[in-house]
C-alpha cells in the first residue's frame, strides 16, 4: 500500500520513515507540495499525511488539490500550530483525522491503521440512498433503528439485487458510521475463512457475507472458525433461510430480517429512483434531469425484475443517455450494438492524466459486464476476467462496484 508523506522539515520526515521501517507501506516522501502532486499524478497513493504548514501552498490547499485528483484518497493532517477553524474546514474536504505535534509515534502508527483498514474496507457512503415508504420498508427501518444499540449478528433474506447488502449497510452506518466494512461473496470462501489480516483490521467494524446460499462445505468451516474473532459485527444475506447451512444458521441468524422485492413495494419505487439519478447527477457534477409524468407511470408499471439493482441500474442509464433537463422517455436499447463501449471525456489535462481518468471508467464498465455476465458470482468473474478473486473484490472497492446491486457503482 502506498502512502504519501509530505512534512518540510528534514529531520522529522526522516523520523516518520523511520517509525513506519517493516510495516509494508511503500513510502514517498517529499518535503514540497508540488512534489506531492507529482507523486499524486504518478502513482496510486492510498494515503497522504502532510502538515498542515508548507512552502508555496498550505496543507489545507494540498488538501484540496490531492481530493480533485484522488477522492479515495484518506488523508492525516498534522501541525503544531492547527487552528481549529483550519481543521474544522480541512474535515468539510474530506480529511480523515488530525494529529497535533508533537505526537506519539505508537499513536500515529495507529491512526495509519485505521485508515488502513478504511481503505480497504470503507465506511459506507451516508449519502448512500434509503427509501422507507412502503408499509414493508418502514417496519424494516424502525427494526434497524432499534438494532442500533445491539452487536447481535443478522442476516437479511431475500431475493437478489432486493437490497440486502444495502440494508446491512444502513444497519453499520446506523450502529457505527466511520467504522470500516468489508463485503465478502461467501462462495469465495475456503477452508481458512476470511483471512486473517481482514479479520484484524476489522475490529469494531462489520464483516458482511453475501450469497451464503453458495458457500462450500469447506467455506462453512472455515466461516465457523473466525465467527469467534472479537470486536467484529457480523451480518449475512441469502435467498432463504434454509439455504444457508445449518451450522451457520444459529451463529449468524441471531436475527434473521426478510426484505420483500421491489415489485411488492411500488411506494419506494419513485423515490428511490430519484434519489439514486440524484446521486448519479451529484456524482458527475450536474443537475438531475426532472422526470416527466409518463416516465413516472411506466416505472410504476414496470414488474422489476431485476429488482432495486435493476432500478440503480437504470437511473444510470438514463442520466448518461439523457443529456437534457427533463427525462421525457425511459432509454431502449433495440437496435443499440452491445458492443459499444460508452465513456465520458476526462478533465482536460496531462495526456498521461486523461488516458489513466480513460483507462479507469473502462476498466470498471468492463467488470460490470463481466459481473452481469456471471449472474454477479465473484469466482465465476473473476475465472472469466482472468484474475484471482482477490484481486477482483480489490477493483470492486476502488470502482465503488457493488456485487448485490448488480455491478451498479455506489460511492
Amino acid at each position: 500500500m502506498h502512502l504519501l508523506l509530505v512534512e518540510d522539515k528534514d529531520s522529522f520526515r526522516r523520523l516518520l520513515v523511520q517509525a513506519l521501517e517493516g510495516s509494508g507501506w511503500e513510502i514517498h516522501a517529499v518535503a514540497h507540495p508540488q512534489e506531492a502532486l507529482a507523486v499524486l499524478e504518478a502513482t496510486p497513493c492510498e494515503i497522504m499525511v502532510t502538515d498542515l504548514r508548507l512552502p508555496a501552498m498550505s496543507g489545507l490547499e494540498l488538501l484540496k488539490r490531492a481530493k480533485r485528483m484522488r477522492p479515495e484518497l484518506r488523508v492525516l493532517l498534522m501541525s503544531a500550530f492547527g487552528e481549529p477553524s483550519d481543521i474544522v474546514e480541512a474535515m468539510a474536504f474530506g480529511a480523515d483525522d488530525f494529529l497535533p505535534k508533537p505526537f506519539d509515534l505508537d499513536v500515529f502508527q495507529a491512526t495509519l491503521e485505521r485508515l488502513q483498514a478504511l481503505t480497504e474496507a470503507p465506511s459506507p457512503d451516508p449519502r448512500e440512498p434509503w427509501v422507507a415508504q412502503s408499509p414493508s420498508m418502514s417496519a424494516l427501518d424502525r427494526t434497524l433503528g432499534n438494532l442500533a444499540e445491539s452487536g447481535a449478528s443478522t442476516l437479511f433474506i431475500g431475493e437478489r439485487g432486493s437490497g440486502r447488502t444495502r440494508c446491512a449497510r444502513r444497519l453499520h452506518t446506523l450502529r457505527h458510521p466511520k467504522a470500516p466494512f468489508l463485503t465478502l461473496d461467501a462462495a469465495s470462501l475456503g477452508p481458512e475463512g476470511p483471512r486473517g489480516h481482514q479479520l484484524a483490521m476489522l475490529k469494531g467494524g462489520t464483516l458482511h457475507l453475501q450469497d451464503l446460499d453458495g458457500i462450500s462445505p469447506e467455506g462453512t468451516q472455515g466461516l465457523l472458525r473466525a465467527l469467534g474473532a472479537p470486536g467484529i459485527h457480523w451480518s449475512g444475506s441469502a435467498s432463504s433461510l434454509e439455504s444457508i447451512p445449518a451450522p451457520l444458521r444459529p451463529k449468524l441468524g441471531v436475527l434473521v430480517l426478510s426484505l420483500a422485492p421491489l415489485r411488492e413495494r411500488r411506494e419506494d419505487v419513485l423515490p428511490l429512483f430519484r434519489a439514486s439519478l440524484e446521486q448519479a447527477a451529484r456524482r458527475i457534477g450536474r443537475i438531475p434531469p426532472v422526470i416527466d409524468l409518463r416516465v413516472e407511470r411506466e416505472l410504476l408499471s414496470r414488474p422489476w425484475i431485476g429488482n432495486v439493482a435493476e432500478l440503480l441500474w437504470l437511473a444510470e442509464r438514463c442520466l448518461s443517455t439523457c443529456p437534457d433537463a427533463l427525462l421525457a422517455a425511459l432509454p431502449t436499447f433495440q437496435g443499440m450494438s452491445q458492443n459499444l463501449l460508452e465513456l465520458s471525456w476526462p478533465d482536460p489535462g496531462p495526456l498521461e492524466s486523461m488516458l489513466a481518468r480513460v483507462q479507469e471508467q473502462a476498466e470498471a464498465l468492463l467488470i460490470r459486464r463481466a459481473l452481469k455476465a456471471n449472474g454477479s458470482k465473484l469466482m465465476e468473474t473473476a475465472q472469466a476476467l482472468g484474475i484471482t478473486h482477490r484481486l477482483l473484490s480489490q477493483r470492486l472497492r476502488e470502482h465503488h462496484i457493488s456485487l448485490e446491486d448488480g455491478g451498479s457503482g455506489t460511492p
